[in-house]
């Protein structure tokens, strides 16, 4: 099956495995790549990042490291520890005594973070240096875009880019929208569909089913299951559960959308738990998780990767999206249950990666599936309540303006905010 937009390209472009939260990470495997570069140890790493990178790294616990946060962390384990050739599992090699020992690497190794003066939300630039060598990576728009590389003040690398526009290496998304997406999500074949998510359904439910075991962070998940059995209750507490565990440094790797693993949990597992509970084919299962995954993108699209704008709503609007559709409803329930879910919670804010994300996954998902009753109702938001719009494209069309032109002084009040200045 053929469509003007590629739909199976979009989601193998985003729907790909990480371990741990993706700002670190690719901070880890900047530093990875200026290492190998650098072709020995550094004795200095300096981290310039944008300021979304600074707030979504602050706060989150790298994986194998020793509980230990921050950019110092991500970058040391990255350059000493890390092997970029997995991408953002990079620093799935890291073993327990390279662990051990990155406390001491943190003490004799200098790094030193700066604010870099840039336009893109998601920027960095890692350099090193050694007793003889020196190197730098710039990694811009995407987790693993390296857009320049240098060796000793020489250019090995360089890509043309522009801080306000995402390169165009990515396919078009242009002509994404909610109807084309469910009608590929409804007839593509579903072998090329099942490759691409069956790893999603596989990783995502391990994480969550160990963040409900076990006392990650705040125990959002799990407190969720203490208070209430009710399958509603169950499908938020697995995804804020895949949250606690991630947030606190869990090693298990998940498959990501729009950049995110938060937002990869929010849009995928709510699904699943909700198909498993109703017996819903596994390939209806999988085509409703194509449609919560690109109903998601297609938000984020407007958006973008970092924003002050909370992903887990647009995750979980995507979720919802795809439950309405499982339930058997036609394209206006489904448009619905988008436009309810945006018109609740679309004020939320990202203040970075840290335990609370699990707390607004599950506030995001319960107003969702709020919006997905509704619609199946019959009942929805009119053109005019507020930011609604007569359409789901010309409100998500809207959404995305507020959260990346309207919110652009929150996002650096924020940070202000966050760093006590």
């Amino acid at each position: 099956m053929r469509m003007k937009t590629d739909y199976l390209q979009i989601l193998k472009e985003e729907l790909l495995p990480a371990l741990g939260c993706t700002e670190p990470i690719a901070l880890a495997y900047g530093a990875a790549e200026c290492r190998h570069l650098l072709g020995e140890e550094p004795v200095r790493i300096t981290a310039r990042c944008s300021g979304n990178i600074i707030k979504n790294v602050k706060g989150v616990v790298v994986p194998n490291c020793e509980g230990m946060k921050g950019i110092d962390t991500a970058v040391i384990a990255g350059a000493l520890y890390g092997d970029s050739s997995k991408g953002l599992e990079v620093l799935s090699s890291v073993t327990a005594d390279d662990a051990a020992a990155l406390p001491d690497d943190a003490k004799r190794i200098k790094v030193d973070v700066s604010l870099l003066d840039t336009e893109a939300k998601l920027h960095f630039i890692i350099s090193m240096e050694s007793d003889a060598h020196s190197a730098s990576v710039e990694i811009i728009h995407q987790h693993l875009n390296i857009v320049r590389a240098e060796k000793d003040g020489c250019v090995v690398l360089s890509k043309s880019f522009e801080e306000k526009e995402m390169n165009t290496e990515l396919a078009d998304r242009s002509g994404m929208n909610i109807a084309g997406i469910v009608s590929f999500a409804e007839n593509a074949p579903i072998e090329e569909l099942a490759e691409i998510i069956e790893p999603q359904i596989k990783y995502n439910k391990a994480i969550s089913r160990e963040g409900l075991e076990q006392p990650y962070g705040a125990e959002v998940g799990r407190i969720l299951l203490k208070s209430s059995s009710g399958l509603y209750d169950r499908m938020a507490a697995a995804a804020a559960a895949g949250s606690d565990a991630r947030m606190s440094g869990c090693s298990m790797p998940v498959i990501i959308n729009s950049g995110s693993g938060n937002q990869g949990m929010t849009v995928s597992l709510p699904v699943i738990i909700y198909a498993e509970e109703k017996g819903f084919s596994h390939e209806k299962l999988i085509r409703a998780l194509v449609l919560s995954n690109l109903s998601a993108i297609h938000q984020k699209t407007r958006i973008g990767r970092l924003s002050a704008y909370c992903g887990a709503v647009s995750a979980a609007a995507g979720a919802a999206a795809a439950i309405s559709w499982l339930d058997d409803g036609g394209i206006k329930e489904i448009d619905d249950t988008i436009v309810n879910t945006l018109a609740t919670v679309s004020g939320m804010i990202c203040d970075g990666a840290k335990p609370s994300c699990a707390g607004k996954i599950a506030a995001a998902v319960n107003a969702a599936l709020l919006a997905h009753d509704m619609a199946m109702t019959g009942h929805s938001y009119r053109s005019g309540d507020g930011i609604v719009k007569d359409d789901v494209e010309k409100t998500v069309s809207g959404v995305g303006q507020i959260a990346s032109d309207g919110m652009s002084e929150t996002d650096s009040v924020i940070l202000s905010v966050m760093l006590g200045c």
